[in-house]
């Protein structure tokens, strides 16, 4: 977000006395809240096996080390096979290695030179590689890349001395996999997830993705680009969120402030900026209201906009470089899906502010151009729920029920996950095959009519029709609509059915049969009996069952 686009407002000493009032409301009415629901946790179990791998000037002395307390193998990049120092544990001389896996699950193969390849299970691993062996931005538990810091190296070797045991940690996610638009009948459709997760752990599984909870970072960021709400984010919930942020806007109001921010940030750089930002002499401003998160990536439009239905004046979020570089894009991304649908309904803004910041100064600027938009006169009551489709359904309707401007449709940037399917007539056959693909059920076929039915509420543009479609007759039009029809069935494409010349049931319709004329004319098996097209498949059979295959039917027109 452009701060140049939100000039701070002249102060006002007696409202800034009152909104710092406001705040201590609003932090002790979530403070209130009792905790979350407990989530799943993923258990590791480590004997301390560890891979230590590394040039001989660093890795030896570490490696040495931890020899003392744990079972310890040494890979010298740097060593040849001849002379390998003499050591208590084993020592190898590899030219390539590679590893995998996570803390008491870790694969390694490496090959020395005239030599057949090797590999080891390990708990743990000291990488001391110029370049990380893992190269994912969010390193596995139990792996330890410290990077050229000797200081980094030895406090990862303290932390690999405790790293014996059984250990836990939350599983982060829910995955519905009936909502997952990954893929449908080998063609691909939504990899949001795939594409954003820093830690590996999503990966694609036939029709769906599959999610490793041991590489799982917790970080939420591909529940917050997952367009269906397949993947929802359980650390904890969006409806506790939700909840927290009503409890701390409601008190805030009823205290006397005014245009409060949700300062959304993270327990840790987040928590750890803020407070070098308070050790440095500066004070957040009074509507600022801080609200810490396990990960900033964690949440997205269905929170934002709920805030904004809540009272909410604006949401910053957070960044202190330490996320991922995909993080920051995606986040944009949602921003401005956010605020061209406030901008839709006429609410001024802007609303929604991503503050990019590594320092306290910096943090200071940032927060004192905060967004200040304007919100519905009254506000919303609703609870978020878990399933963000139906979280969106409820600000949505809020926000438009106090619009300034209410609109009918808005518009949207491409790969929103709103919007609807313009389809050419002339060049669909109906043969349905974009129904079979949809994974939302927002394209339907007619029942016993030859119509292509369409939902758009439920169409999260994965293009997965589009991609389907043998003809490519289906284009995708992000934008949301308000209107009526938006949550009834719309007939986008229907033609005169064709019955079967033999028995005269219906079978297909009258433009499929006339592609298929035209393409198998030539096709060996119809040449001479292109009148086989025209039959239902039972007629067909029959047909060709008869001595000489010819044809002894009347025939008949279509009806």
């Amino acid at each position: 977000m452009n701060i140049r686009l939100m000039e701070p407002f002249p102060a006002d000493p007696a409202q800034e006395q009152r909104d710092l009032l406001a705040r201590a409301a609003a932090l002790a009415a979530m403070s209130a809240l009792p905790e979350p629901d407990e989530v799943p946790s993923v258990t590791y179990r480590s004997a301390g096996r560890v891979l230590v791998v590394g040039n001989a000037a660093h890795a030896l002395l570490h490696a040495d080390r931890l020899a003392q307390s744990l079972p310890v193998t040494l890979l010298l990049t740097d060593a040849e096979a001849g002379g390998l120092p003499a050591r208590a544990y084993p020592v190898f001389a590899p030219r390539a290695v590679a590893v995998a896996g996570w803390l008491g699950a870790f694969e390694a193969r490496w090959q020395a030179a005239g030599q057949a390849s090797q590999q080891g299970s390990f708990d743990l691993v000291l990488d001391l590689s110029a370049s990380p062996l893992i190269a994912t931005h969010q390193h596995p538990h139990g792996y330890y890349a410290p990077g050229q810091s000797e200081d980094a190296r030895r406090a990862a070797v303290d932390e690999l001395l405790d790293m014996v045991g059984e250990f836990e940690k939350p599983k982060y996610f829910i995955y519905k996999e009936r909502l997952c638009a990954h893929s449908r009948n080998q063609r691909n459709g939504c990899s949001a997830c795939i594409d954003i997760c820093s830690a590996g752990a999503i990966a694609p599984a036939g029709e769906r993705i599959r999610v490793n909870p041991y590489l799982c970072a917790g970080c939420g960021a591909c529940t917050t680009v997952c367009p269906t709400g397949a993947l929802a984010y359980a650390y904890p919930g969006a409806s506790y969120t939700g909840t927290r942020l009503k409890a701390a806007l409601r008190a805030f109001a009823e205290a006397g402030g005014r245009d409060p921010v949700v300062l959304l940030h993270s327990q840790a750089d987040g928590a750890a900026l803020l407070a070098s930002h308070a050790g440095a002499g500066h004070a957040l401003p009074g509507r600022m209201i801080p609200l810490a998160l396990h990960h900033v990536a964690s949440t997205g439009i269905d929170v934002w906009l709920s805030a904004i239905a809540y009272g909410a004046a604006g949401v910053t979020v957070l960044l202190t470089g330490a996320e991922a570089p995909q993080y920051a894009a995606a986040l944009d991304q949602q921003m401005a899906l956010a605020q061209a649908v406030l901008d839709g309904l006429g609410y001024a803004g802007p609303h929604v502010h991503l503050a990019r910041v590594a320092a306290p100064d910096e943090l200071e600027t940032a927060l004192r151009h905060a967004p200040r938009g304007a919100v519905p006169p009254e506000p919303a009551t609703f609870h978020l729920a878990l399933d963000k489709r139906n979280s969106l359904d409820y600000a949505l309707e809020h926000l438009l029920r106090h619009a300034p401007v209410p609109a009918t449709e808005i518009p949207l940037p491409a790969a929103s996950p709103f919007g609807a399917l313009q389809v050419k007539r002339d060049a669909c056959s109906l043969c349905m095959a974009c129904v079979g693909a949809c994974p939302s059920g927002a394209l339907q076929d007619g029942q016993a009519l030859p119509q292509l039915r369409f939902i758009e509420k439920n169409c999260v543009q994965c293009g997965l029709c589009a991609d389907t479609c043998p003809e490519n007759a289906i284009t995708l039009v992000p934008r949301l609509s308000f209107a009526e029809t938006r949550n009834q069935p719309v007939v986008l494409n229907e033609t005169e059915p064709f019955n079967c010349i033999r028995c005269g049931q219906p079978f297909g319709t009258l433009q499929m049969i006339e592609n298929m004329l035209t393409r198998l004319s030539s096709h060996p098996a119809f040449a001479d009996h292109l009148d086989r097209i025209r039959m239902c498949g039972d007629c067909r059979v029959r047909d060709m069952m008869q001595p000489g295959g010819e044809l002894t039917v009347q025939l008949r027109r279509p009806v």
